[in-house]
């Protein structure tokens, strides 16, 4: 065994439990963990981490999020239909697919595990998904904070098992939990019957979504064996959902306390150490400076998502103006070494409004969300400490989102959309595009009505033959979006400009644009990305211009023009400008 390694990790041991006598021990049994997972899997524990660098990602990575059965037909499994989709329809435009979670589940579309290690019996199996595997890198999801109440380990506690007493969390029903921060307006605290009488679990997403205690180190070894396990089957990205959850202690908001940051620091020893390609994601839908918390000092995530882009970005389309996402922009501080964003701006959930706290006003917001409704949308709250609720996020397809401005609906829907997905390409990272981003789907209001949640709005699960009849047909708003945005994809993956770690820069000149400047790495590219966000021709000359410089040609155009003395931008159109 190395002795690295078992320093590393029982230094993070230390810092989640404290200066507890059993520290190394826990260690030891972490180690013992990954060697097993070394040796099934022909690696090496190593004895001096590898750091991979900026070679661990480029400008050709693209992720595709998606449900297992987003796409379906009958008579074949879920699974087996995606792999053919995107096999037919992708295989040029994206590398990665985040298959959100595939396993047996109770309830959230996947979010509430009953096995970790098993493929969903009616979606498919293993080989299915190392069918895709095969051809697109895979993100896996680590749902670490909550598993069902199906699950076997809390069927287990149920019925006084050991050692599955102590995986949950008990807490006197008349404990005051009232400085817990929540993202739901559902009770903390639930009801269960068990052996032992009525306990009173922590429960922080919905009643069926039951938390584990990390407070036990059995807890955290299953969870490392689960890790490694799907690194064993092909995973490139492993996505920590809800991370910042995961320790709760009495008296504080629960919310990324330090012992959640030093798991998360563990978890990226671990791959340091056996799985050095593999890159670490957390999903924390926090406010902006919570959410780069998660890097750390370049020992943590190795990406988060950019949550302040989706509502800033439909906001300055929304609006007509750019200056608020300009700001946040050029307020993005520099990566850390070795880190990146993943940046969307739509995805399985709805648009959160969290992160935007100190950053819109709170009239704009509102302004924003009643817009939402007006265009089929609803809106979740969240329980705040002193009783009252907040929105935590909007519920709604981006597709219908850009079917208007705050003024109502107009037909620009396609071309406001399709500049939200330019923005999005344009900025430093990687971009995840969802599925229903690609299809221009639709509010799906009847899966609303079927499930009771309005989080159904934005997971239409496609009939694949009507898919393909409306991809087909050039004249439907899902071929005309498709056809566009995979273009915009190509031409992105072949732009070292746009590789996430090369240099960006925002240029502010009016409310009206959006303009990022990126530059590669070795500066033989420059892409001046420019987004007209309203409703106006914008005619610019370009001695009003003096950023730019003479002979750029716009990429994304269809047929190759060089923009001399003056820039004309149609409503919502996006340019991007190269030297090459």
């Amino acid at each position: 065994m190395t002795q690295a390694a078992l320093d590393q990790f029982t230094q993070r041991v230390t810092e989640i439990y404290g200066d507890a006598q059993n520290n190394q021990q826990i260690a030891r049994e972490i180690l013992t963990i990954c060697q097993c997972f070394a040796d099934k899997t022909s690696r090496c524990v190593l004895e001096v981490p590898t750091a991979t660098g900026h070679k661990r990602w480029s400008e050709e990575d693209v992720i595709l999020i998606t449900y297992g059965n987003s796409v379906q037909t009958a008579d074949e499994m879920p699974l087996k239909t995606l792999s053919d989709f995107l096999k037919e329809r992708l295989a040029d435009v994206i590398n990665s697919v985040h298959i959100l979670p595939f396993f047996p589940y109770s309830s959230d579309d996947g979010f509430s595990v009953i096995d970790y290690r098993q493929v969903h019996p009616d979606w498919g199996t293993w080989e299915d998904v190392a069918s895709i595997a095969d051809n697109f890198d895979l993100m896996i999801d680590l749902v670490i904070n909550h598993c069902s109440r199906e699950n076997l380990w809390f069927i287990d506690y149920i019925g006084n098992r050991e050692p599955y007493t102590d995986y949950f969390i008990e807490v006197d029903p008349a404990t005051d939990v009232s400085l817990v921060t929540r993202p739901r307006n559902t009770p903390l605290l639930t009801p269960v019957h068990t052996h032992r009488g009525v306990r009173h679990v922590w429960a922080t997403f919905s009643e069926d979504q039951i938390d584990l205690n990390f407070a036990n180190p059995e807890v955290l070894f299953e969870f490392v064996k689960i890790y490694l396990f799907y690194i064993e089957q092909g995973a490139r990205f492993i996505r920590l959902d809800a991370v910042a959850f995961l320790w709760k202690q009495l008296g504080t908001t629960c919310l990324h306390l330090s012992q959640t940051h030093a798991a998360v620091k563990l978890l990226r020893d671990i791959v340091n150490f056996v799985a050095p390609e593999v890159v670490v994601i957390t999903e924390t839908n926090v406010p902006v400076k919570e959410n780069l918390s998660y890097f750390g000092n370049s020992d943590e995530a190795h990406m988060v998502y950019q949550f302040g882009l989706p509502p800033l970005v439909l906001h300055a389309l929304n609006r007509g103006n750019a200056s608020f996402l300009s700001d946040w922009a050029d307020a993005i501080p520099p990566l850390p070494e070795g880190c990146s964003y993943l940046n969307f701006t739509a995805s399985h959930d709805g648009i959160g409004v969290r992160p935007v706290e100190g950053l819109l006003p709170e009239r704009e917001v509102q302004d924003l969300i009643d817009s939402m409704h007006r265009f089929g949308g609803f809106v979740s709250m969240k329980a705040n400490s002193d009783g009252s609720e907040s929105p935590y996020e909007i519920n709604i397809t981006l597709f219908d989102a850009c079917m208007g401005t705050r003024r109502g609906p107009d037909h620009h829907q396609v071309q406001r959309f399709l500049c939200s997905q330019a923005i999005m390409l344009a900025m430093q990272g990687i971009p995840a595009v969802y599925i229903h981003s690609l299809t221009a789907s639709p509010n799906d209001l009847e899966h609303v009505e079927q499930t009771g949640r309005t989080r159904s709005i934005n997971r239409r699960i496609w009939e694949e033959h009507e898919l393909e009849y409306l991809l087909s047909n050039p004249v439907t708003p899902q071929a005309e979006v498709f056809t566009e945005l995979t273009r915009m994809l190509r031409i992105r993956r072949a732009q070292p400009a746009f590789s996430p770690d090369a240099r960006q820069d925002v240029v502010k000149i009016n409310t009206d644009l959006f303009i990022l400047k990126r530059t590669s790495e070795d500066n033989s590219q420059r892409i001046f990305a420019i987004s007209n966000v309203t409703e106006r021709i914008l005619k610019l000359p370009l001695a009003t211009l003096g950023f730019l410089e003479n002979g750029l040609s716009d990429l994304l155009a269809h047929e190759k023009r060089i923009v001399e003395d003056e820039l004309v931008l149609y409503p919502y159109q996006t340019v991007w400008l190269s030297n090459t």
